[in-house]
């Protein structure tokens, strides 16, 4: 398979063989200490117990998170282990090693390594303590979170403000309310009903749902459910507009019923995903902001397929520039990219909510740049 001379020095060691030092060696602060000595995250402020972190990875197989994330393996090595395509940069040809026995992997392409607390750093782009809660959230908190999600559907027809600013962005269908499973946080009150349903409140404050000092965390929000994660929309001024629980905002929106279509309309948010779906799109998925982590990109480079790029015509060009630069982007992985021109001002949502309509937007996809 081969590998760099200073990749042969990271693994090796002096003194040691390759063989063995592959997954022995290959230290990061993830895999641990001799000695039996907590993990320290956060520069040392924190530390969290070995013991917990290795129970975590025990109850999280590394080929298992891989294989949920759309890794599939190229060819089967000996003693059990595995060669594909790397998850973690843009890779050609199987160099991504996976041994399931020891849950470790190591890339000879970009030299990485380590776990499956070590994969989910580099993968969702985040912190040693965020990946614990990304881990965390995909082990056990899926129960917790649709439980939390309906109780917010439930919600959203008791509280005529939260109606009105939904029809306000153009959302006023049932189907499409049913279809976004769209909900209402009006705060004070999830933390009861959840413990009432038997969820403790550690699960609760470990989620995110709830603060530390016991409050819901999101109060007067339209919330949508995500793969993993729950988005919130306030409908104060005073209050930070977008809100994520802690970790990951997983992959591209509603994807299982796009990834089919040869052409995908990409969105930035989940207003102009409504006003879209509400007009008849079907082909349409949105990456929650300008910026694609990297399950997004590989889920637009899994088969060929045209992307038309419908960010924000913000008025001073920061939406168009980030679409441009993502464009760049898709086609250095040999992904059709083109450009959609909204007027002026104008993101999808408010394109539609201010008179546009289905014909007019055909005519913007038939003039977009490539």
């Amino acid at each position: 398979m081969g590998t760099t001379a200073t990749a042969q020095r990271l693994l090796l060691g002096k003194g040691r063989s390759r063989r063995r030092a592959l997954f022995t060696d290959a230290h990061h602060r993830c895999l641990g200490f001799p000695r039996g000595l907590p993990y320290s995250a956060d520069r040392g402020k924190k530390s969290v117990n070995r013991q917990t972190l290795d129970d975590l990875k025990q109850q999280i197989p590394l080929m298992g998170y891989l294989q949920a994330h759309d890794w599939r393996p190229a060819r089967s090595l000996s003693r059990g282990r595995w060669m594909g395509l790397c998850p973690l940069h843009e890779d050609h040809k199987p160099s991504f090693l996976v041994d399931p026995h020891r849950n470790l992997f190591y890339c000879y392409g970009c030299g990485r390594g380590g776990d499956v607390i070590r994969l989910a750093e580099l993968y969702h782009q985040v912190t040693f303590s965020q990946a614990l809660v990304v881990l965390r959230q995909w082990r056990g908190a899926e129960p917790l979170l649709k439980d939390a999600a309906q109780f917010y559907q439930v919600q959203l027809n008791r509280h005529g403000e939260a109606v009105a600013y939904l029809h306000q962005r153009g959302v006023r269908s049932p189907e499409l309310i049913e279809h976004m499973r769209i909900g209402y946080a009006p705060g004070g009150c999830l933390r009861g009903w959840l413990i009432q349903l038997g969820h403790s409140l550690p699960a609760l404050c470990q989620a995110g749902l709830v603060t530390g000092g016991g409050y819901d965390a999101y109060v007067h929000r339209i919330v949508f459910p995500l793969e993993g994660n729950l988005y919130g929309r306030s409908l104060s001024p005073s209050a930070p507009p977008h809100r994520f629980l802690p970790g990951s905002k997983g992959g591209l929106y509603a994807w299982a019923q796009v990834q089919s279509y040869p052409e995908v309309i990409l969105v930035e948010g989940l207003f102009d995903y409504a006003v879209l779906w509400g007009a008849g799109f079907r082909n349409i998925t949105c990456s929650l902001g300008t910026h694609l982590n990297t399950r997004q990109l590989h889920q637009l480079g899994d088969a060929p397929r045209t992307v038309y790029l419908a960010f924000d015509s913000d008025r001073n060009g920061s939406g168009q520039q980030a679409a441009q630069d993502l464009s760049r982007t898709l086609r250095q992985r040999g992904i059709h990219a083109r450009l959609v021109r909204l007027p002026e001002g104008h993101d999808p949502n408010s394109f539609f909510t201010q008179g546009g309509d289905e014909r007019q937007f055909h005519a913007l996809l038939e003039a977009a740049l490539k």
